[in-house]
C-alpha cells in the first residue's frame, strides 16, 4: 500500500503546482479587470452616453463576479488537494512508526475501565491510534464505543461487512476524508452546536405582514427602476422606499442578529458537510449496513439530507453579508435581504430540524467503518475473526496470533487454543514474553468485537466481557498504595466474575506489593476462587509452585509458558509459547548483567 500512497502524494503535489499557477493567473485577470474597466469607463464619461455606460458597467460587474467565483472554486479544490495530500502524508508516516494525524484517543485512557489502560487501546502509540481515521468529534466517539465495549454478533458482523466493502472503494474512501478532513482542529462540535440552534424556542421570525411584502419587494423596487427609466422618473419615491426598507430592518437588526450571531461564520462547514453527505448518497452499496445508513440519509418526503445541509449552509452565507456595512445596507434597501434571509432560516428549521441532526449520526458511523476499513487495507494479511455463538461451550482459537502494534519485523506469532481448559496458567522467565502474549490476545479481541480485522492467521472467539489486572500503581491523590490498589482491581474483577459469566480475565503477576509468601498463598486463593466462580481467562506469574494447581483441577486449569534458552552465558528469547510449566528462569543471570552476583 505504501507505493499507492506514495503515487498519491505525487498526483496530489502536481495537481497543487497547477492549482497555485491557475489561481495566480486568475488573480492577475481579477486586477486586470479592474484597471482596463475603470479606464473604459472613465472613457465613456466623456462620451456622455448612459446605455454604453450601463452596458460596461453590467460588464464589468458580470466579469467580475465570474472570475471571483472561479476563484473561489480554485481555492476550494486546492484546499482538497491539501487535504488529499495530508491524508496520504500520514498513512505513510504511520507505516513508519510516526503519529497520526487524527486524535489519537487520549481522554478516553481510563485507568478504571476493565480493560482499556492495560490493554493500550487508547493515547500515543495505542491502538485507537493505530486505526482512526475519523476527523469529526461524533466519528472519533463513534469509533470510541466500539472499542470500550462488545456489542452483539449481528452488530459486529454487519460492521464486518460494511467495512469489508468499504475496503475495495480506496479512492472514494480517502475522497470522503478529504472532505471531513476540515473538522481536524475545530473546537466547535457541529452537531452540539446546531442541536442548540433548532431547539432554540426564540428562533421565531416573521409576522404576517413580513411573509406577505419581504417575497414581492424587490420586484417592486425593480419596477420602480424600470418605470423610472422607460416611462417617467421617480426616483424620489424609490429613494424613500429604500430608507423605509433600510429603517425598517435597522429597527428589527436585534431581532435578526439573535439569529446571526448564533450560526453564522458556519455556512462553510455546513457546504463542506453537504458535499461528504452528498458523496454517501450517491455511492453504491452492498451490504446491509452501508445501504441501511445510506437510506436513512433522506427525509420523509425522500429528499437527499445533502439538499438540506447546502440550503442552510447557503443561508447562512446570505446572512453574514449582513455583516459589511455597505453590502448589506445595499441588499436591505433593494431586497430586504436580513428579513429574507432569516425568515428562509425559520421555514428550514421547520422543515428539517427532525432529521438533521440524525445525519451526524450516520456520518459518524460511516468515519468508524472507513477507519476499519483503512486498517484492513493497510493489512491484507491480517484476518476477519469468526464470531463464535456461546460462551459456555465455543472456545478461542488462535493461528499465527500477533499484536497489532508491534512492528511486523519484530513480531513473533503464537498459536493458542482454549479447547480443554477454562483458564492458562504462564509462567516464565523475565522478559520472555508472558505479559505481551495477554496483551495480544486482550487488544486482538478488542479488534474483533469492533467489526475489525485481527493480527492473525485465524482467530475464533465467542463474546467475552474482557477485564484485566495488569499496570497496577498506587494513587497519590486517593492515598492509595499499591497493595491496596492491586486489591480493589482484584475485588472489581471477581464481582464481575460473580455477576457475569461471560467474563473473561487477564491477570499478569497477582499481588506484586506483598511479600512472597503472601503472594503465593494469596495468587493460589485467587485462582482457586476464580475456578470455584466459574472463570475463565488467562494468568502470568513468576510463581512456579502455582503450576501445581493443574494437578488439582485438570480439564479446568492448563500450563504454559515461555522459556529462554541460554547458550555460552547469552540469554536467547524465542518470544513462543509452549505447553507446561517454566523450568529455566533468569533474573540471576539479568543481574549478572549489572555486576550483581546471585551467590548459591
Amino acid at each position: 500500500m505504501r507505493e499507492l500512497y506514495q503515487d498519491n502524494i505525487q498526483r496530489a503535489e502536481i495537481e497543487l503546482s497547477s492549482l497555485e499557477k491557475k489561481i495566480n493567473k486568475n488573480s492577475l485577470l481579477r486586477l486586470a479587470v479592474i484597471l482596463v474597466g475603470g479606464a473604459a469607463l472613465f472613457k465613456i464619461f466623456q462620451w456622455n452616453n448612459i446605455w454604453l455606460l450601463l452596458v460596461v458597467v453590467l460588464m464589468i460587474v458580470l466579469s467580475f463576479a465570474y472570475l471571483v467565483l472561479r476563484q473561489s472554486r480554485l481555492e476550494k479544490a486546492k484546499a482538497d488537494a491539501q487535504a488529499f495530500l495530508r491524508i496520504n502524508k500520514n498513512e505513510v508516516a504511520l507505516g513508519e512508526g510516526k503519529s497520526n494525524i487524527y486524535n489519537e484517543g487520549e481522554a478516553h485512557d481510563e485507568g478504571k475501565h476493565p480493560y482499556v489502560s492495560d490493554l493500550d487501546i487508547f493515547g500515543a502509540k495505542s491502538l485507537f491510534a493505530k486505526v482512526n481515521r475519523a476527523a469529526t468529534p461524533d466519528g472519533v466517539e463513534r469509533l470510541v464505543s466500539w472499542f470500550v465495549k462488545p456489542t452483539s454478533k449481528e452488530e459486529i458482523l454487519l460492521r464486518q461487512q460494511g467495512s469489508t466493502e468499504l475496503r475495495d472503494k480506496g479512492e472514494w474512501i480517502q475522497q470522503l476524508q478529504t472532505k471531513l478532513l476540515f473538522n481536524l482542529g475545530q473546537t466547535t462540535n457541529i452537531r452540539v452546536f446546531l442541536s442548540r440552534y433548532l431547539q432554540d424556542g426564540g428562533l421565531d421570525f416573521g409576522s404576517v405582514l413580513l411573509r406577505t411584502y419581504v417575497p414581492i419587494a424587490p420586484y417592486l423596487f425593480v419596477a420602480g427602476v424600470l418605470f423610472s427609466l422607460l416611462v417617467f422618473p421617480i426616483w424620489n419615491i424609490l429613494l424613500l422606499l429604500g430608507l423605509i426598507h433600510l429603517g425598517w430592518t435597522l429597527a428589527l437588526a436585534g431581532k435578526v442578529s439573535h439569529f446571526s450571531s448564533r450560526i453564522d461564520k458556519i455556512g462553510a462547514t455546513l457546504i463542506a458537510y453537504s458535499d461528504a453527505v452528498k458523496m454517501i448518497e450517491e455511492e453504491h452499496f452492498s451490504s446491509k449496513m452501508n445501504q441501511n445508513l445510506q437510506q436513512n440519509l433522506k427525509t420523509e418526503q425522500q429528499e437527499n439530507l445533502s439538499v438540506a445541509f447546502r440550503r442552510l449552509g447557503t443561508l447562512v452565507d446570505k446572512l453574514d453579508a449582513r455583516n459589511n456595512i455597505l453590502i448589506g445596507s445595499l441588499l436591505n434597501i433593494v431586497f430586504l435581504w436580513d428579513f429574507k434571509q432569516v425568515m428562509a432560516i425559520v421555514r428550514w428549521k421547520k422543515s428539517y430540524e427532525g432529521n438533521i441532526l440524525n445525519t451526524f449520526n450516520i456520518m459518524a458511523d460511516f468515519e468508524a467503518l472507513i477507519s476499519l476499513a483503512v486498517l484492513q487495507r493497510n493489512h491484507p494479511q491480517w484476518t476477519v475473526p469468526v464470531i463464535l455463538d456461546d460462551v459456555n461451550k465455543d472456545s478461542i482459537v488462535a493461528n499465527k496470533l500477533n499484536h497489532p502494534l508491534i512492528p511486523i519485523d519484530k513480531a513473533v506469532a503464537n498459536d493458542y487454543s482454549s479447547e480443554d481448559h477454562r483458564i492458562a496458567l504462564i509462567t516464565g522467565s523475565n522478559m520472555a514474553g508472558k505479559s505481551t502474549f495477554l496483551r495480544t490476545l486482550g487488544i486482538n479481541a478488542v479488534l474483533a468485537y469492533a467489526g475489525a480485522v485481527v493480527c492473525a492467521d485465524r482467530f475464533e472467539l465467542p463474546i467475552y466481557r474482557m477485564v484485566s489486572y495488569m499496570r497496577i500503581k498506587d494513587d497519590l491523590n486517593e492515598s492509595t498504595s499499591t497493595f491496596k490498589a492491586e486489591l480493589d482491581r482484584m475485588k472489581f474483577i471477581l464481582d464481575l466474575v460473580a455477576a457475569e459469566t461471560d467474563t473473561f480475565v487477564l491477570i499478569d503477576e497477582m499481588l506484586r506489593g506483598t511479600n512472597s509468601v503472601d503472594k503465593y498463598l494469596g495468587s493460589r486463593a485467587i485462582i482457586k476462587k476464580l475456578i470455584a466462580m466459574g472463570g475463565r481467562g488467562m494468568v502470568a506469574t513468576h510463581d512456579l509452585q502455582l503450576a501445581s494447581l493443574q494437578d488439582d483441577y485438570p480439564g479446568i486449569l492448563k500450563n504454559y509458558h515461555f522459556d529462554i534458552q541460554v547458550e555460552q552465558g547469552e540469554m536467547l528469547f524465542d518470544y513462543k509459547l509452549k505447553d507446561g510449566k517454566c523450568t529455566v528462569f533468569n533474573a540471576s543471570l539479568l543481574l549478572k548483567g549489572i555486576g550483581v552476583e546471585v551467590g548459591n
